[in-house]
């Protein structure tokens, strides 16, 4: 049963990494000649707290979970909702590292919009996974905050898409695609 298990989780993960690589460097390829892509400056506000709370909530906490229940007491299935978690976690940051540095395409924003909700599936399976026994009860607990986390992530995701892709506007060419048409731009206060 496991093992069946096992191979299950293995060949989704597998599937779900094929298709979105395929479909990132088909779609990479599509848009080999546009300009290169690089970060808005500076980032919002909101970024680095944010940041911060999805390493300790998305990163450091499962990691937690995944070494004190799965390795130390040995339950298989917090592993099995966290391996697989940690591994398109860290193939998410691969994808968007290689395509924002190395390729600079604007295909990186597009990463987390196939990469977040797949998370939230993972996450969700990992509840099926995770029993409601007295010692997991906490680890069931995470997986749902979790879950919330990430739906939170991706609602910012999708807020923040705009400002990614005004990139390369001077801050007088962003105020000049916001003037109303007929309005003089030289009579109008910074």
């Amino acid at each position: 049963m496991i093992f069946d298990t096992n191979l299950n989780i293995f060949l989704s993960n597998l599937l779900f990494l094929v298709a979105a690589t395929s479909f990132l460097v088909f779609v990479g390829w599509y848009w080999r000649h546009a300009k290169p892509y690089t970060l808005p400056q500076p980032l919002p506000r909101w970024f680095k707290p944010w940041l911060y709370v999805v390493l300790v909530v998305g990163v450091l906490l499962p990691l937690v979970a995944m070494l004190v229940w799965g390795v130390w007491w040995n339950h298989t299935s917090v592993l099995q909702a966290l391996v697989p978690y940690f591994a398109i976690l860290g193939l998410q940051i691969l994808s968007e590292s290689l395509t924002l540095r190395r390729f600079q395409s604007c295909v990186w924003v597009m990463v987390p919009y196939l990469y977040v909700p797949y998370r939230v599936w993972q996450l969700y399976q990992g509840l099926t996974l995770v029993s409601l026994e007295s010692e997991l009860r906490w680890v069931h607990r995470l997986l749902v905050v979790e879950i919330v986390l990430w739906i939170c992530n991706y609602g910012l995701d999708l807020s923040a898409l705009p400002e990614l892709f005004s990139t390369g506007s001077t801050g007088e060419e962003k105020v000049k695609n916001q003037i109303k048409p007929g309005t003089d731009p030289e009579t109008i206060e910074n």
